[in-house]
């Protein structure tokens, strides 16, 4: 069942296909609109590759993106390199990246992909704690900003352009 602003459709069945399209895309605009309310991003403390641990409240007054995300996700993989980018060009004004790794295969597959694509942000794996604390992770990735206060400010599921997310890390740094 999608729930639409103008109410409940029991199911797709009798759609066409550009409504089909329209409703998910209708979702999807809901859901990053949901996710842009301000909310106390809840703390977490998971570990990287080489055992550091990675606390959210140790980043207050910063501001902090978590990327949910997995190696054997092509649009994971894809938006990386836009993250990177952005991130070096931040970090000296307060942006932290926490890339939050949902691979069940754990270390031996996101460490060598961390080598290989030079991610030089924490990457720790995420368990089902963090997950269900942000609300159950349902697709990836899924990119959380969060204010210098430690609030939820903006919530984007599926991919991120390298300049839409640079434009919302401006924003959010300067306000």
């Amino acid at each position: 069942m999608h729930q639409t602003a103008s109410g409940n459709i029991a199911n797709g069945e009798n759609m066409k296909l550009p409504e089909r399209i329209a409703v998910a895309l209708l979702g999807a605009a809901m859901a990053v609109a949901l996710g842009s309310c301000s909310s106390e991003a809840p703390n977490f403390s998971l570990r990287t590759a080489e055992g550091k641990t990675i606390e959210l409240q140790n980043l207050q007054g910063k501001v902090v993106v978590i990327n949910f995300w997995a190696s054997w996700c092509p649009p994971c993989r894809s938006e990386i390199p836009g993250l990177l980018e952005v991130y070096r060009k931040y970090r000296p004004k307060g942006l932290e990246i926490v890339g939050i790794s949902l691979d069940r295969d754990g270390w031996r597959k996101v460490s060598p992909l961390v080598r290989e694509l030079n991610i030089d942000y924490p990457v720790v794996m995420g368990n089902d704690d963090v997950v269900h604390a942000y609300g159950g992770i349902r697709s990836i990735p899924t990119t959380i900003i969060i204010d210098r206060d430690g609030k939820i400010i903006y919530r984007v599921v599926g991919f991120l352009d390298r300049q839409r997310f640079e434009d919302e890390v401006r924003e959010v740094l300067n306000s």
